[in-house]
């Protein structure tokens, strides 16, 4: 990786994810994890605060990026939740099947070049009956936004880490082998291109 994916990204990262309207929603999803948890795409560990103690036995963070992970350490400290690094992509998870009771995927999905091989992975490290909690940004519903984030993307992309405004999220999951359970979606306050968001709960068919 380069100097800018290495020490600017995470900084921007850090300061775009962790704004009152997104904390509110890692919020909604992430102390609903139980066991042993894989949290594909950790980052700088945003979500650490939000983890039930007395529901996690421990986290495998995956995280490719060395930038996030030095990012992280401060909060790790800070946590009494063990975590265990994962320094591989989401296409490549490191864990034997049925391995996961919860996987968290947080603003993740949105930057993952091949989204369906790692929606795959994810299918095969979590046990039966294991649950996958998501929250992410993505395609709106309305059409002059869309429009919009089809025009944008390209743009985006290049500078935002691989961040894709307009992916279908629940489309996404389900065509992976996932079962919604229960989503909810809306416009979270700010520019309607990148603002609307998907969350909730799959499991697998």
């Amino acid at each position: 990786m380069g100097l800018y994916e290495t020490y600017v990204l995470p900084h921007l990262i850090n300061c775009a994810c962790s704004g009152g309207d997104v904390k509110r929603q890692r919020q909604k999803i992430v102390p609903q994890a139980e066991g042993r948890v894989l949290e594909v795409g950790m980052g700088p560990g945003l979500n650490l605060p939000f983890y039930d103690r007395d529901k996690v036995e421990m986290v495998w963070g995956l995280e490719p990026s060395e930038g996030m992970r030095r990012k992280a350490a401060e909060r790790i400290l800070e946590s009494d939740i063990e975590v265990r690094w994962l320094g591989l992509p989401g296409e490549e998870i490191p864990l034997d099947d049925n391995s996961a009771d919860t996987v968290v995927l947080t603003y993740t999905l949105c930057t993952i070049p091949d989204w369906e091989r790692a929606l795959g992975q994810m299918q095969r490290v979590l046990k039966p009956g294991g649950k996958l909690l998501f929250s992410e940004h993505g395609e709106a519903p309305d059409e002059a936004v869309r429009t919009w984030q089809a025009r944008i993307d390209p743009v985006w992309t290049r500078v935002a880490g691989g961040c894709h405004v307009n992916r279908p999220i629940p489309k996404l999951i389900e065509s992976s082998g996932f079962g919604i359970d229960t989503i909810e979606s809306d416009y979270l306050p700010g520019p309607k291109i990148g603002s609307y968001h998907y969350w909730g709960v799959a499991t697998q068919r």
